[in-house]
C-alpha cells in the first residue's frame, strides 16, 4: 500500500518514479525543466521524482504515495492545489478560448487590478516567466537611464545579462559579463564600491531568508536616486506573498519597478513588470518587449481569480499566522533538543531550515548529508520538504501540528545519529548536492578585473 501523511515504518515505493527518470536519461538535459524540482535536491533513492496530482497541500506521486507538500510548486501555489476559485476561472475562459488574433479585455483587466494593489503600478506589462520580467526590467533601465551597468543581489533567472555572474555562466560573451557585477544584501558598504553614475540599475530581491536590517532598502533607494540608477524590485517570491502590494507595500520602500510571477496565479505561467508611467513608456517604441503569448488568456484569467481571492479572504495573514506558529514550534524543538548546528530563518509566509556543522565537529558531518537525513525522516513521514517552506492557503492549522510532530520525530534521529557520529551510516539513499543559488563572491568588481587584465 502506498505511503500515507503519517508515519510509515517505510520508505515509499518509488519504482514508477525511477523507471520514468531512466527514460528521462540521455532524452531531457540533467533530466528536469526546473532545477529546483529535480533529484539533486532529492535523496536519490528515497524520494519520488515525479508527482502525477494535487488537491489542497497535498500531492500524490506517480506511485501512489500522499505528501504534505511544502515546496508548492517552487513557489507558485499559494491558495492551495485545484483552487476552485482560480480553476473555474480558467475552466470559464477555456470554452471561449486561448489564444487569439487580437488583443483580449482580460489583459485590461488585469492590468487594471495590479495598478489598484501594487504601489506605484503605473503601467504594466505581462509575459510568461520570472526571467522574462527581469530582463524586460533590465533593457528598460539601460533604455531610460543610456548606462549599460547592472548591479544585482539574488536569482534572476537564466538570461545572459544575470547568469554571467554564476558559476553557469558558458556561453556568456565576455563583454556581457563585464556589464553586471553583485553586492551583498544587507552590506551597504559593498553597493558603495560598485555604484556609480554608470550604472542603469540595482535590481535584487528585496529580500529571501534573510530579513532587512538597519534600513538597508531605504538607504539603497537613497543612494540609486543620488546616482540616477533605478531600483528594481525582482518581486518573484515577495510578491502576493508578504503583502498584498509585495514588498514595497510590507517594508514601505519604493522601486522604480516591480516585478512578479509565481504566486500571481497560483501555478498558471504568467509575470508581470510594473513601475513608473514615464520608464514604463518606452516600451511603446524605443525599447522591445513582446511576446505572442504575453495575452494568453488562461493565465490571464487564473491571475485575476488569484488577486481577488488573496484580497478578498484574508489569505495573506492566514498564511503569515500559520508560519508563524510553524516558526515557533521548530525553534522550540531545536532548542529543546539543543542542536546549536540547526537553525531556522525568514518571514512567517516563507522560512528555511539550514544545517551548519561546527568547527572541528567530526560527529556531524557535512551541513548537506546532516539535511539529506532529516529530509529523509519527513519523507517517511508524508512530509514532502527540501529545507524551505512555501506556505500555502491550504496548510491547515492541523497541518502545522502534524509537521511540528514529524520534525520532533525527524530531529530526534538526527541528533541520535550526530551523537553517535553516523549521520552518513543513517541514510538509505543518496546525499542531496549543493544547490543552485550562490549568487555572491563570482563577479564583484569586473571593471576592476579588467583593468588588472
Amino acid at each position: 500500500m502506498p505511503n500515507r501523511v503519517q508515519s510509515n515504518p517505510q520508505l515509499p515505493c518509488i519504482e514508477r518514479s525511477d523507471a520514468l527518470w531512466a527514460r528521462a536519461q540521455g532524452l531531457i538535459p540533467a533530466g528536469t525543466q526546473t532545477l529546483a524540482k529535480g533529484p539533486t535536491q532529492f535523496s536519490r533513492g528515497v524520494a519520488p521524482k515525479y508527482l502525477a496530482r494535487g488537491r489542497g497541500a497535498r500531492v500524490w506521486d506517480v506511485d501512489g504515495n500522499e505528501f504534505l507538500d511544502f515546496n508548492m510548486g517552487i513557489g507558485p501555489i499559494i491558495l492551495g492545489y485545484c483552487h476552485p476559485a482560480v480553476d473555474e476561472a480558467i475552466r470559464r475562459q477555456l470554452e471561449d478560448g486561448i489564444t487569439f488574433s487580437l488583443m483580449h479585455p482580460l489583459e485590461v483587466e488585469l492590468a487594471e487590478l495590479l495598478r489598484e494593489v501594487v504601489p506605484h503600478a503605473e503601467s504594466v506589462r505581462f509575459s510568461k516567466t520570472g526571467c522574462d520580467a527581469t530582463s524586460a526590467a533590465v533593457r528598460l533601465a539601460r533604455a531610460y537611464t543610456g548606462r549599460e551597468r547592472v548591479l544585482c543581489c539574488g536569482y534572476h533567472g537564466w538570461h545572459d545579462w544575470y547568469i554571467a555572474v554564476t558559476d553557469r555562466a558558458a556561453g556568456i560573451p565576455a563583454a556581457t559579463a563585464e556589464l553586471t557585477s553583485t553586492f551583498r544584501y544587507n552590506d551597504i558598504d559593498s553597493v558603495l564600491s560598485t555604484l556609480d553614475t554608470d550604472t542603469a540599475c540595482v535590481i535584487l530581491e528585496p529580500f529571501t531568508f534573510e530579513r532587512e536590517q538597519d534600513g538597508f532598502l531605504a538607504e539603497l533607494r537613497r543612494l540609486c536616486d543620488r546616482n540616477g540608477a533605478l531600483l528594481i524590485f525582482d518581486e518573484m517570491w515577495t510578491g502576493f506573498r508578504c503583502a498584498l502590494g509585495g514588498a514595497q507595500a510590507f517594508l514601505g520602500v519604493r522601486s522604480d519597478l516591480s516585478l512578479f510571477s509565481k504566486a500571481m496565479a497560483n501555478g498558471m505561467p504568467i509575470s508581470a513588470v510594473t513601475g513608473r508611467r514615464d520608464v514604463m513608456s518606452l516600451l511603446e517604441k524605443d525599447a522591445f518587449f513582446f511576446t505572442t503569448f504575453g495575452g494568453e488568456t488562461l493565465s490571464l484569467a487564473a491571475s485575476i481569480a488569484c488577486i481577488r481571492h488573496l484580497r478578498d479572504h484574508g489569505v495573506i495573514e492566514r498564511i503569515a499566522g500559520r508560519g508563524q506558529s510553524l516558526l515557533d514550534g521548530l525553534q522550540r524543538l531545536i532548542g529543546t533538543l539543543g542542536l546549536d548546528y540547526v537553525s531556522v530563518t525568514g518571514y512567517p509566509f516563507r522560512t528555511l531550515v539550514s544545517f551548519d556543522t561546527p568547527a572541528g565537529d567530526t560527529r556531524a558531518g557535512d551541513s548537506l548529508v546532516l539535511k539529506t537525513l532529516v529530509q529523509q525522516e519527513l519523507i517517511r513521514r508524508g512530509v514532502l520538504w527540501a529545507g524551505i517552506h512555501n506556505l500555502c492557503d491550504a496548510h491547515t492549522p492541523e497541518d502545522i501540528d502534524y509537521t511540528l510532530a514529524a520534525y520532533g520525530e525527524a530531529l530526534g534521529v538526527l541528533k541520535a545519529a550526530v551523537d553517535a557520529g553516523r549521520v552518513s551510516e543513517s541514510l538509505e539513499g543518496a546525499p542531496i548536492e549543493p544547490v543552485f543559488r550562490k549568487t555572491g563572491g563570482f563577479h564583484t568588481k569586473p571593471r576592476a578585473k579588467a583593468r588588472e587584465r
